[in-house]
């Protein structure tokens, strides 16, 4: 699709961060994800094939990938988590493909909703965990950006979420919260994701259910037993997955952080 000057003049304003402008719009935490996201984009170079991940920070990546598109003719191959992402990727003139075409990816670049000190995840916050464990599993190396605030000590103040075929799904949240009742979460509350008044569907039509937990110490274990239950598709548990955090502050400033892999 061919890039419109118009958007194109609009998206400089957008990113010209170091303007007077731009740090009057732009609130501490668009701030922090605006820096993670810029500074992931200089890690792309010339050739990769990158997956590009759902959600508000992985959506200013975009934005910083379309700008060197254009100004520098940066050449790129990009598979979408997401038809939002990728909707978004032509808009500002990046090369969208399938992971079928692709088959593998050099880099996969992804917000989360939460990571610990370990590299662990809960993602999934916008729906799109399936295509997004996918798309990051098959790729070289995941690196999550992030602003300050999804860092925790411990994952499950954010809702896990739970992605469950159509077909006999209360059957299937009834076995998911028998597996948190054997783990010992003892409060725990488990919804069925809404759109308005209809249940949310996924990328793939699948529903999702969001699992209060408050915490989960032992995210290994949790997601290797919700993957057994016949009807989960996927959990929003990323583990063993990010190899590097470049974590975003409000006065937009970075900080990357490698993960070691145990």
């Amino acid at each position: 699709m061919a890039y419109n000057k118009p958007k194109h003049h609009r998206l400089h304003e957008i990113l010209d961060l170091g303007s007077a402008e731009m740090t009057g719009e732009l609130s501490p935490i668009d701030t922090a994800k605006f820096a993670a996201a810029r500074r992931a984009a200089d890690i792309v170079e010339n050739g990769m094939q990158v997956g590009l991940g759902t959600g508000s920070t992985a959506a200013w990546l975009v934005r910083c990938l379309g700008e060197r598109v254009c100004d520098t003719g940066l050449q790129i191959k990009c598979v979408p988590t997401s038809a939002r992402t990728a909707t978004l990727a032509r808009e500002v003139g990046i090369d969208v493909i399938s992971l079928n075409e692709a088959k593998w990816l050099d880099l996969t670049i992804d917000g989360a909703d939460e990571f610990d000190g370990d590299g662990h995840l809960i993602k999934g916050g916008g729906g799109a965990l399936l295509w997004e464990k996918i798309v990051a599993t098959a790729s070289d190396r995941m690196v999550v950006i992030a602003d300050s605030h999804k860092k925790v000590e411990c994952l499950g103040a954010f809702p896990l979420p739970v992605e469950l075929i159509p077909f006999g799904w209360e059957t299937t949240k009834k076995l998911v919260e028998q597996v948190l009742i054997t783990l010992g979460f003892e409060e725990q509350n488990s919804i069925l994701r809404m759109n308005g008044d209809q249940n949310y569907r996924t990328d793939e039509g699948n529903h999702i259910i969001d699992l209060h937990l408050h915490r989960i110490p032992e995210p290994r274990q949790l997601a290797s037993l919700l993957n057994q239950v016949p009807g989960v598709v996927e959990s929003g548990l990323f583990v063993d997955t990010c190899d590097t955090v470049i974590v975003g502050f409000g006065d937009g400033g970075v900080e990357v952080r490698d993960i070691e892999k145990k």
